[in-house]
């Protein structure tokens, strides 16, 4: 049975490439308003309440308004905002990050898609904290590195008219819309200190997590690496890798698109120290491949289908 699908938001980066992941599929039908009726109220709220699925790309606010515009108790939404990712009510759209999430997302009416940093900071530490490999309590450091794409619109524009800017670090506040999250669904006891920047790339993301193990009391990295990889083994979309012999890790301006999550576990002589680093690309697993993942994991499909592998 074909399903009905509308994506608020839909001319934007993260609607642009959802759609294009569900292009020519059978299983889903898009419900697509006019250009001259895509920021009209009664033409959203007709589109939203006449699908089976919703799925917002949306600034936080427009999205909880799309929210209360449903009159039924029939549609189910897929947030790819910042505006429920820690709030009651709605199932963390990260399906491998914690053992039972998957069901919790099938199960689910309204799931909130995760942000493209946390994915790799809680795929990353998460199941190791979850197991009792990590602790809890430690005071986490997030380096990461993103293309530029996933700063939206203005973001791609600055870089499009600044030809020589290179490099962005930013959040230097310590604040950023992304840490309620990753405190939360990783269990953690302080928020992460996160150190946030943008490259001359599209698209593609590095995450780190440096980790002084040796004052952790011991742990050795290569059995943070034999836990991730049992825990991830079997994953279509996560993989996970020793860091030895690996000299460096690249995003390139013009690397393709891709829904895949890739892990690495890099350590010193000792196994003392050691560098947990994701690789994403933050259009794909980091927003729009992640939603048409929930998106076919609410619908009862193969998670896979679409995504780019």
């Amino acid at each position: 049975m074909t399903q009905t699908v509308f994506i608020d938001g839909a001319v934007g980066t993260t609607g642009l490439e959802i759609a294009e992941r569900l292009a020519g599929r059978g299983e889903f039908s898009l419900i697509e308003l006019p250009e001259a009726q895509r920021k009209d109220l009664a033409a959203r709220r007709g589109a939203i309440n006449d699908s089976d699925f919703v799925i917002l790309c949306l600034p936080d606010d427009a999205a909880i308004e799309a929210v209360a515009l449903i009159d039924n108790d029939r549609t189910r939404v897929i947030d790819a905002s910042t505006a429920h990712r820690v709030a009651d009510g709605w199932a963390y759209g990260f399906a491998e990050f914690r053992e039972g999430q998957r069901d919790a997302i099938a199960g689910a009416r309204f799931v909130s898609n995760p942000g493209c940093y946390p994915t790799g900071f809680l795929a990353l530490v998460a199941p190791l904290i979850a197991r009792g490999l990590l602790p809890a309590d430690w005071p986490y450091v997030m380096n990461a590195v993103s293309g530029y794409s996933g700063g939206g619109k203005a973001l791609i524009e600055r870089f499009a008219a600044e030809p020589d800017l290179g490099f962005r670090s930013y959040g230097l506040n310590l604040d950023h819309k992304h840490m309620p999250e990753m405190k939360v669904h990783g269990g953690l006891i302080h928020d992460v200190i996160f150190a946030p920047s943008v490259i001359r790339a599209f698209r593609g993301m590095l995450v780190e997590v440096p980790l002084h193990l040796g004052a952790m009391g011991g742990m050795q990295a290569e059995r943070l690496l034999a836990e991730l990889s049992g825990f991830y083994a079997g994953s279509p979309i996560v993989s996970v890798q020793s860091g030895s012999g690996l000299q460096e890790l690249l995003i390139s301006e013009g690397d393709a698109p891709t829904d895949r999550l890739e892990l690495f576990v890099c350590d010193n002589a000792g196994g003392y120290h050691a560098r947990l680093i994701a690789r994403l690309d933050n259009l794909g697993k980091g927003a729009s491949g992640a939603a048409v993942q929930n998106l076919n994991i609410m619908a009862g499909l193969d998670e896979t289908a679409g995504l780019r592998l």
